[in-house]
């Protein structure tokens, strides 16, 4: 997959933060606090005199969530205290879906405007059309107003089996509608898109391990075999980890039976290991995973798994470092605390947990410092402590210390975008032009594969920048389309794919180009 600069690893970093956070998480019985002690009688003590003799008035509350947040940091980085309010929106990812209206929306100009309704969702029943602009649900002004994403998602949200009468304007007919929509159970899919980029060759990409992510990989697997695959290319790269036990069900269906998958030690030494069961559906298919500098904790036992057991081969960069395991506590008053339990072990015994010196953000800096390093961009520039040996069921090397590395390194390329492609990156103007060109005519390609074949004139690309000029005020020279020419009709071709076929689409036109992918191939080809 092609860069958008030097700056794309933090933007990464950030929108795979959740995942990284919740990674690694297991569902254990919930049990009881301990009794009180001497230690718990001091705090209580101290948050007692603070509320009665403190100069000021203070929230109690606050004072005891600073100090849970406090004892958890001095900790480990991945043990997190999170408040009722900070729970809802990551439960519906993890759990796979949410009630809503089902549509991918948009800010255009001021407006909230639907890209694509979800196939068979409760806008598409209700005759919602890309292309539409909602302009109020219920008595809710939605237009002419700089709202948060988040206030946009609760007029729109609800119960199940609640409705909303969406007021509408449709531009093909320059008429305002009114629809009444019943809310529904909407999916959040894990796994973005499966399938074949070439005649024996199978790809998936899985986004995070939620509790969905079994069923939609099976899914997906057994219709790539009916195709006639043979070799498998997993996608973990900015995968953030998740639920630890749909990882190994994924990995129980490409290991022999009695192969070990993963194993845990907490701190009285107690393992526990997991081992994969007979009748996997690709035991003996090739298999090629995909990692990045993002890819953590349930991606990271995965890939391991994969390495360590000599089923296939990893490609990418070194992965996260993220070997903890945490257990989740709900407390009285709805708030969680999510404790580090253990650690989690690759079959060869790897920890690829890094090191963390008690420092949160020297912690989080590790991410930068590889950048600096040019960890990303030059394999002999790649950490590995080569004092942490261990070897795999065939006796290669693989190495512990921090994060999965790779046999077959992919470096991000060097790119320093020019001054144009950022500014058009930042503006969101080729997302905003290919919408308005697709208001007149929404099947200008036919399939996913015209598209791909396609090849956009340079015509096509002035057109594109007199409208970025004219609507976004962002003027292009001569010599800047003919520098830029080749990454605006790759990254005009990618936007066109995204809003006609969402995922699927863009997944399609980037894998021709996705150098960890041509490199899998090229080694299948050896």
């Amino acid at each position: 997959m092609n860069s958008k600069g030097k700056y794309l690893p933090i933007l990464l970093f950030s929108c795979v933060a959740l995942g990284i956070v919740i990674g690694g998480m297991v569902n254990f019985p919930k049990r009881t606090l301990s009794k009180q002690n001497a230690r718990k009688v001091k705090i209580e003590q101290l948050i007692d005199f603070i509320n009665e003799e403190y100069v000021d008035d203070v929230n109690s509350d606050s004072i005891v969530d600073m100090t849970v947040n406090t004892i958890l940091a001095n900790l480990d980085p991945h043990s997190v205290y999170l408040l009722p309010s900070e729970q809802s929106s990551e439960a519906e990812i993890m759990k796979g879906d949410f009630v809503g209206i089902g549509v991918n929306f948009y800010m255009y100009n001021d407006t909230v405007t639907v890209v694509k309704p979800l196939e068979n969702g409760p806008a598409a029943k209700a005759g919602i059309l890309s292309g539409d602009r909602i302009l109020y649900a219920d008595n809710s002004k939605l237009f002419g107003r700089k709202l948060p994403t988040d206030s946009l998602y609760s007029k729109l949200k609800g119960k199940e089996g609640s409705k909303v009468l969406l007021t509408i304007f449709r531009k093909s007919t320059n008429k305002k509608l009114k629809l009444t929509i019943e809310r529904e159970v909407v999916p959040i899919k894990s796994v973005d898109t499966y399938l074949m980029f070439n005649k024996t060759s199978g790809y998936i990409k899985i986004n995070r391990f939620a509790e969905n992510t079994y069923d939609e990989f099976r899914v997906g697997l057994e219709q790539l075999k009916k195709q006639g695959m043979t070799t498998l290319v997993i996608d973990l790269r900015d995968n953030g980890g998740g639920y630890l036990e749909k990882a190994v069900e994924v990995i129980d269906e490409l290991l022999k039976d009695k192969e070990l998958i993963v194993f845990t030690k907490n701190r009285k030494g107690i393992i526990d290991k997991t081992f994969a069961t007979e009748g996997g559906i690709f035991e003996k298919g090739k298999v090629f995973v995909l990692i990045d500098e993002n890819s953590a904790s349930a991606s990271e036992i995965l890939a391991g798994a994969i390495q360590d057991n000599d089923r296939g081969i990893v490609v990418g960069r070194r992965s996260f470092g993220k070997g903890l395991v945490q257990e989740e506590q709900r407390l009285s008053d709805g708030s969680t605390l999510r404790l580090t339990i253990a650690r989690y072990y690759t079959p060869s015994g790897r920890c690829i947990q890094k090191a963390f010196n008690g420092n949160m953000g020297d912690y989080i800096k590790d991410h930068e410092a590889r950048i600096n390093k040019g960890e990303l961009y030059y394999k002999d520039s790649m950490f590995i402590d080569k004092s942490l040996t261990y070897k795999t069921k065939k006796g290669r090397l693989v190495y512990g210390g921090g994060g999965i590395i790779p046999a077959v390194f992919i470096p991000l390329p060097i790119m320093n975008p020019s001054p144009l492609m950022t500014r058009l990156y930042f503006s969101e103007a080729i997302s905003a032009y290919v919408f308005d060109d697709l208001q007149g005519n929404r099947t200008p390609w036919r399939t996913i594969n015209e598209l791909n074949a396609y090849v956009f004139t340079d015509l096509e690309i002035t057109r594109l920048l007199r409208y970025v000029g004219t609507v976004y005020g962002i003027n292009t020279t001569a010599e800047e389309k003919v520098a830029n020419g080749a990454e605006l009709k790759r990254r005009l071709k990618e936007e066109y794919a995204r809003q006609l076929w969402e995922r699927d689409g863009i997944y399609k036109i980037q894998n021709g180009e996705s150098k960890e992918i041509n490199e899998a191939i090229k080694i299948l080809l050896r």
